[in-house]
């Protein structure tokens, strides 16, 4: 079966969040109620990352099995057809070998938070930042930001309910600047913990007001405990914006030694039998 790779851009909003789900609208619903009107089949997806409920992608990823190829034009054009009138758009399409997968081929998650610093009430971008009315430091939250880079125990800054296996994360880059009215904050690591980005801008805030300082993170993260964390930031202003993979060989060897170890494994316990 032919494996396709889709970017895809979305407006987190009308969502509970990407993941599919009984008790509301999903992304993934969508695009599997696209491909399922596209090709007559039922398809499941599998994305680079879970999204919660509002937040936004403009570069999130999903793969997707067909029982016959079809080109990449068609694909694209008759899922963003199908898609509506849901705010989901499929950016692009390509054709991948077997051993891509969106999740676990992943190497690198980028997200953008954008703050909307003014004091005036938001119109257009409601939804879609953050509003905070006090000026903030921008180049103070940048200095501060570079506490959380490099491997932590992010134990303070993820959501009680965090179903990962360790806290521990290595994050590669966290920069913070100012962009006009909007003060932008962008991180990247090869994976995120539950609430982590949201929870790691909110307490930036209270570095950009000049209530904390690079000191006070350290600290925070040093607490291992969540009641050290700040204030968490709204779901408005996160933007899962890219996901950068293995290349192709290196995919396609780890496919390889799976299937021998599977073979083995499998060996052994037909020996057993």
């Amino acid at each position: 079966m032919p494996r396709y790779k889709l970017t895809v851009e979305y407006d987190g909003r009308p969502f509970c969040g990407w993941q599919r789900q009984s008790n509301g609208p999903s992304v993934q619903a969508v695009i599997e109620r696209a491909l399922k009107a596209f090709t007559g089949e039922a398809v499941t997806i599998g994305g680079a990352g879970r999204t919660d409920t509002g937040v936004h992608a403009t570069g999130q990823v999903c793969h997707a099995d067909l029982s016959k190829p079809w080109p990449v034009k068609t694909i694209m054009g008759a899922m963003n057809f199908h898609c509506q009138p849901d705010p989901v758009v499929i950016l692009g399409v390509e054709e991948m070998h077997e051993g891509f997968d969106a999740r676990f081929s992943a190497i690198r998650r980028s997200y953008r938070y954008r703050i909307h610093n003014r004091l005036p009430p938001l119109t257009h971008q409601l939804g879609l930042a953050w509003h905070v009315k006090p000026e903030l430091d921008a180049d103070a939250m940048h200095a501060a930001a570079q506490e959380f880079v490099g491997h932590h125990d992010f134990t303070t800054f993820r959501h009680s309910r965090c179903q990962a296996r360790s806290p521990e994360r290595t994050l590669e880059e966290f920069s913070v600047s100012r962009e006009g009215e909007f003060v932008i904050a962008e991180c990247s690591s090869r994976s995120f913990l539950h609430n982590q980005v949201r929870s790691m801008v909110g307490t930036l805030r209270l570095v950009g007001e000049g209530k904390w300082g690079p000191g006070d993170i350290t600290r925070a993260l040093q607490a291992r405990d969540r009641k050290a964390c700040g204030p968490v930031a709204p779901a408005d202003g996160l933007y899962l914006t890219r996901v950068d993979y293995r290349s192709v060989e290196m995919d396609i060897e780890l496919l390889k030694d799976w299937q021998q170890r599977k073979a083995v494994m499998e060996a052994e316990e037909d020996g057993e039998a």
